[in-house]
């Protein structure tokens, strides 16, 4: 038996409340522990919010790895808790008529703390089927238990990133929904420089892309933590996407995902170094810390 997943197995029996005040404890060591991922936290969080006085900064950063602990104790009853368990802390809101539509639907799904649970939250709730994209993990006991708890429902296509774009475009031609989450630095290779908060970021020109490709409709959907579990909020669609220009639709993409994070700034993946490729001639924003 997978060690990982019996431990959460037990953990998705507590209360919501007692889960959250572990992951509050979880979080406040991270916190106060974690110095290299605590670097790049208060870096990006330094681009990002330069208005920010340094204690209203490490105050996003405390709090920011308080709802990352959080949201990773919550996975427990996200995928090993009953059904009607999970129905009741998980809403959907927003334009879900646009599941209706048959024809193909990407969903753009920035990496916020809630990301797993809008999977869960479409693939349960609105009997979604979708696919997605997945950086395979080194550690195989925490690659299986993700695997089979983002696939409680059945309704989930996880593709490796290695894969390459065949398959996700095949996903789309055959009904299934996309949910997207380009949002990350995987080098400056493939990709073109936007900026996001003002700040140039190597961004994966993959969803205008995938959209031409694929013939299919682009909106945003943003999972946020609450108090008593999660809200799936699905945007409209985006007018004239794909455009002819795709740096313009780029960038644009990054400004759709800069809006969502000033709602709620401590819930993006501030842990990601996002700004980690630079333009040429760009000293490391994460120095003196060694690559992730």
């Amino acid at each position: 038996m997978n060690p990982l997943a019996l431990l959460m197995q037990a953990l998705s029996w507590l209360p919501l409340s007692w889960l959250r005040a572990l992951g509050w404890l979880l979080g406040q060591l991270l916190f106060h522990v974690s110095e290299r991922r605590g670097h790049v936290v208060s870096t990006n969080v330094a681009l990002c919010w330069p208005a920010l006085s340094a204690a209203q900064r490490r105050v996003m950063a405390q709090r920011h790895f308080v709802l990352v602990a959080q949201s990773l104790l919550d996975r427990a009853w996200l995928w090993h808790a009953p059904e009607r368990v999970v129905r009741q802390r998980l809403v959907c809101t927003g334009e879900l008529q646009l599941l209706q539509d048959p024809s193909p639907l990407i969903m753009l799904a920035p990496h916020m703390v809630g990301l797993d649970a809008g999977g869960i939250a479409l693939t349960l709730l609105q009997q979604v089927h979708m696919a997605c994209v997945y950086v395979p993990l080194s550690d195989r006991h925490a690659q299986d238990w993700m695997m089979n708890g983002r696939n409680r429902t059945g309704r989930l296509l996880s593709i490796a990133r290695q894969a390459g774009p065949q398959p996700l475009l095949k996903a789309l031609r055959q009904g299934q929904r996309l949910h997207f989450s380009p949002d990350m630095d995987f080098g400056a290779e493939g990709a073109v420089w936007a900026t996001f908060f003002g700040v140039k970021a190597a961004t994966l020109t993959s969803l205008p892309r995938f959209a031409k490709l694929g013939h299919a409709r682009v909106c945003t959907v943003i999972t946020r933590l609450t108090p008593s579990g999660y809200t799936l909020e699905m945007g409209p669609l985006w007018a004239n996407f794909p455009s002819d220009d795709l740096s313009a639709d780029t960038q644009r993409m990054n400004d759709h995902i800069e809006e969502a994070v000033r709602v709620a700034p401590e819930q993006y993946y501030w842990v990601h170094k996002r700004f980690k490729s630079r333009p040429a001639g760009e000293p490391s924003v994460y120095e003196p810390t060694s690559p992730a």
